[in-house]
């Protein structure tokens, strides 16, 4: 057989990856998601530098150290700031995305990357750590903005049958991104008195990729389509994307959405809130960020390092351990991109939080005896690298995957500021109170992470159904029986029943 005639058969050209999908992956999760990894991390390393830098610039203004809790405030800012920023991003979404389409917004979100980036490199000549916090808050928005915006991108320009795997890719560009600060937070290359201001400056570096080369790629043709109208862009684009100029199929799958949608038009938050269609997809998304954020991942991240002393590790191999834990995240996360469709999203959440929780109850176990067991600290990483795989595979990368699958396009940019906004706020929490928390419950800080990711398990297994390989509006029939909506036809009153949905039917939510 032809190369022709195999692509022109449409059997043949599901899962086709087109190098255009490829590098419009790539550059838009390198030039956003990575970024978003990078300042989850970046502190952490050189954090006794910057205290150092604090402390001091403080007794240059008034003569005197600073007391002890007032730094630990500081400090907390500077890492709370990060996910506060975060949450600010995640409230500018919906509008961006509608104005400006996903691959604009992905544009427009570099201001947020490079200024700070500036400004965060030049903190020390200016003797400032109020600036500092102040580009923690920008470097955020940027990150509250690409962590939403970038799977909605990539989730849309996406073929159904590889939409799993494309979207743990920004999930994987952000764990690469941590993985990046954490070798460069090595105190022989930059996690050092001097080269920190430039670890955080580098931020800026990717931005500046995507910024020239992002422009070359089309935009969502699912946004083009549906959100402006325009069919010729839209089939340019799909066509671009999938590499072949026979498209008409998915293009009235498009048009199908598009009629269902009509007398919706765009959704707010208010009105996502007030749709009874909608109202178990929306306690997912609510239920699985508040999971993936609240089960101590970002403790892990932010202060990797006291906790890796807290476990007894010695102070001049901290750096290394901390490092191999990230390469490890990376290396699970590719493992997710290629399981992902063959195991589904539920299976993989429900195996990631289980391994969350019970890494969670042994690492406190691990946390109380470590003093009188000369072998417990290794227990204590074997748990904490334990935990890093089960929040790898499951965890971390689907609430992204699923939060697109499980919303239409009339809900969809609502539906990412509601899941982002709980996402950052649920990490501004951890990133604020952790230091507090681990100082008054020392060793049974972690219980609380354990008892979250079984709360989390639990309602996954109750109510979370299956989204691999549908269409969306198969993902939004599939849940019209739990949401108690019936499925209409297009030019008919009479509901369809299941599987009698076809790609020449229209969904209309109304209650049984």
């Amino acid at each position: 057989m032809t190369d022709q005639q195999h692509w022109g058969n449409p059997s043949k050209r599901k899962g086709r990856l087109t190098a255009v999908l490829v590098l419009a992956t790539l550059i838009s999760a390198f030039g956003s998601s990575f970024q978003y990894g990078y300042n989850v991390a970046v502190v952490n390393s050189p954090s006794l530098f910057m205290k150092a830098f604090y402390n001091s610039t403080y007794m240059e203004r008034h003569g005197a150290p600073m007391e002890e809790d007032v730094l630990t405030l500081l400090w907390s800012l500077s890492v709370s700031m990060y996910p506060l920023g975060g949450l600010l991003g995640s409230l500018m979404v919906a509008p961006l995305v509608n104005k400006l389409g996903r691959k604009g917004t992905l544009l427009f979100n570099n201001i947020f990357s490079i200024v700070p980036a500036v400004m965060m490199g030049v903190s020390e000549t200016v003797r400032s750590y109020e600036i500092i916090i102040a580009a923690r808050v920008l470097v955020g928005i940027c990150a509250g903005l690409s962590s939403n915006v970038v799977p909605m991108y990539l989730g849309e320009i996406s073929p159904k049958n590889l939409r799993g795997a494309i979207g743990i890719v920004p999930q994987l560009f952000i764990t690469i991104g941590i993985l990046s600060a954490q070798v460069l937070g090595i105190r022989n290359i930059l996690g050092n008195s001097t080269g920190w201001p430039l670890m955080l400056g580098l931020t800026g570096i990717p931005a500046l990729v995507e910024l020239l080369l992002l422009p070359l790629f089309p935009e969502s043709p699912r946004y083009l389509l549906i959100q402006r109208g325009d069919d010729t862009t839209a089939r340019k684009a799909l066509q671009q994307l999938r590499g072949w100029d026979e498209v008409d199929e998915e293009l009235s799958e498009m048009r199908l959405e598009n009629q269902s949608e009509r007398a919706e038009g765009q959704l707010s938050v208010v009105s996502l809130l007030s749709q009874a269609s909608l109202r178990w997809q929306l306690t997912s998304i609510i239920v699985m960020n508040m999971g993936q954020q609240l089960s101590g991942v970002n403790a892990i991240y932010y202060y990797a390092d006291s906790i890796y002393a807290s476990a007894g590790v010695q102070e001049n191999h901290i750096q290394f351990v901390t490092v191999g834990t990230g390469a490890v995240n990376v290396v699970m996360t590719i493992a997710a991109v290629f399981i992902v469709e063959a195991a589904g999203r539920r299976l993989l959440l429900l195996i990631g939080f289980g391994i969350c929780c019970a890494a969670c109850v042994l690492l406190t176990i691990a946390l109380k005896f470590q003093e009188s067991l000369s072998w417990m600290p290794y227990v204590s990483i074997a748990c904490i690298i334990v935990y890093v795989i089960g929040h790898a595979i499951g965890p971390s990368p689907i609430p992204y995957v699923v939060t697109t699958e499980m919303f239409r396009q009339s809900s969809r940019p609502a539906a990412f500021m509601v899941a982002g906004s709980v996402h950052w706020l649920c990490n501004f929490t951890v990133g604020l109170i952790f230091p507090f928390l681990e100082r008054g419950l020392g060793p049974y800080s972690f219980i609380i992470f354990s008892g979250i990711c079984l709360a989390t398990l639990i309602y996954i297994w109750v109510v979370v159904q299956e989204t691999k390989n549908k269409t969306f509006l198969e993902i939004s029939q599939m849940f019209a029986k739990k949401n108690k909506v019936e499925i209409k036809q297009a030019y008919g009153d009479e509901p369809l029943k299941g599987s009698e949905m076809g790609p020449e039917d229209l969904i209309n939510d109304t209650a049984f």
